[in-house]
């Protein structure tokens, strides 16, 4: 389910079967690695949509928290209080997924879990190449999914 009114709609009526919330992690910069945050945030948005299509009736896709690369210290509170306000409420599981590996080094402070896939090159992919890449990763990110779920059992 996204984040729009009609699948909220869905969501308020049926919440018990929506047990995982995905908060996307898009970093933004506008130094000398603004390129590559713009991919990490392209790949990463791709990904989470993808993703949602697939588990559609489990998860709510959560709008992308977007942050300064280099104030990403401040995005790991806000990160946390989002973390802490998801789980409060209804939510069994919270996974952040990002394709910033700065994220790696916090990954332990986080009640959630974080999930990091490197970026691929997409700009240089043609159509049917990148919606292949794509539904590749997004079958590994599902597996990933479902073994934290059968742990939770």
């Amino acid at each position: 389910m996204k984040w729009v009114p009609t699948d909220i709609g869905v969501f308020e009526k049926t919440p018990e079967y929506v047990d995982t919330a995905v908060i996307p992690l898009l970093p933004v910069s506008f130094k000398e690695g603004m390129k590559d945050s713009a991919a990490m945030t392209e790949f990463t948005t791709l990904l989470t949509s993808q993703l949602e299509r697939q588990l559609q009736g489990r998860i709510l896709l959560i709008p992308g928290l977007s942050y300064l690369k280099e104030s990403r210290s401040e995005s790991l509170e806000q990160l946390k209080r989002w973390e802490t306000e998801l789980l409060d409420k209804q939510f069994k599981h919270v996974f952040a997924v990002t394709s910033d590996f700065d994220w790696k080094q916090d990954e332990g402070h986080l009640k959630g879990t974080l999930l990091w896939l490197p970026t691929l090159p997409l700009q240089q992919m043609d159509e049917k190449t990148k919606q292949s890449v794509m539904e590749d990763q997004v079958r590994q990110l599902m597996n990933l999914f479902i073994q934290k779920w059968r742990e939770d059992e």
